[in-house]
């Protein structure tokens, strides 16, 4: 009987791979005729997906902001005439963590801070206003809002007050170690401005500029006193870097002024170098040995 012989075509003779597709029995374009969209319209459509993704990483993660004032040299610089530094400001950090002292944050003046004094800088022309709003997303122009940058000194429930003997902001009756501070030129620690305790509210903030003889601050807004303290709720985000001009990339600083008023014998600064390298040792030993085991169970 001879084997059944497996074709390749139809009956008819005709090669099924053959058979014509819908497009082209219809005289249709294939898909790969099909007219791609015009290129403007793909760089809008870019420029604004750019755009939407920019407002919302501005609204809910981070944002640049301009430093318009000397009030934080040398740590941030602002000056006429100058470059004004852009920094960016994380506004996640908050949610999950407490604001420390020797944090740069950036805060909405509250009320007693002279808000109603606050004029808008934009501009009357509409277009040019639509520009400003625009390039304050990306740090090139400020808000149109009143936002200050200062550094925590103290926290809720803390009392602060100025000075001691060498001149030295205190905490909780412990002086702090600044080494933030810029002493401009003709000034030194004498020229702090002294003021009497202060007991920080739950739930607010003791700001003070890294300027101390040029900064407007918690001494000085609203009168001083609690009037001067900043609400947490006010608090926009944590300064984490210079982003501009290029020549002051780096990150900002958060020394905790309050790291001397803990008392803590220098000695224990050793201690965690110290741990580390006894645990160190027994590693290393034992890791020797085990690797000796391992080569002799391999040879032959």
């Amino acid at each position: 009987m001879a084997d059944p012989v497996h074709r390749s075509a139809d009956e008819d003779g005709q090669d099924p791979a053959a058979e014509s597709t819908p497009d082209s029995a219809a005289g249709g374009k294939s898909k790969k005729d099909k007219k791609k969209p015009p290129l403007w319209r793909e760089l809008l459509v870019l420029g604004a997906t750019a755009l939407v993704l920019t407002i919302l990483i501005q609204t809910f993660l981070a944002r640049v902001y301009v430093i318009p004032s000397q009030s934080m040299e040398e740590t941030l610089h602002g000056c006429p005439g100058c470059n004004n530094d852009r920094v960016l400001v994380d506004k996640l950090v908050y949610d999950f963590t407490e604001i420390e002292p020797g944090e740069v944050v950036v805060f909405r003046g509250p009320e007693t801070w002279g808000n109603n004094d606050f004029t808008s800088n934009r501009s009357d022309n509409p277009i040019v206003a639509g520009i400003q709003s625009i390039a304050s997303l990306v740090g090139l122009a400020p808000p149109d809002e009143r936002d200050f940058v200062k550094r925590v000194i103290a926290v809720g429930g803390q009392t602060v007050e100025c000075c001691d003997d060498q001149h030295r902001v205190k905490v909780d009756g412990k002086p702090l170690d600044e080494p933030y501070i810029y002493w401009q030129p003709g000034t030194s620690p004498e020229n702090h401005d002294p003021f009497e305790p202060v007991k920080v509210p739950e739930g607010h903030l003791w700001v003070m500029g890294d300027n101390r003889t040029n900064s407007t601050d918690s001494r000085k807004q609203g009168g001083g006193g609690v009037a001067g303290t900043v609400p947490e709720d006010n608090v926009i985000g944590k300064a984490r870097v210079i982003v501009l001009p290029p020549s002051r990339w780096q990150g900002i600083g958060d020394h905790n002024p309050q790291s001397l008023a803990l008392g803590a014998p220098a000695w224990q600064g050793a201690i965690p170098a110290g741990a580390g390298l006894a645990a160190a040792w027994p590693v290393v030993f034992f890791g020797r040995k085990l690797r000796k085991r391992l080569t002799r169970a391999s040879q032959p």
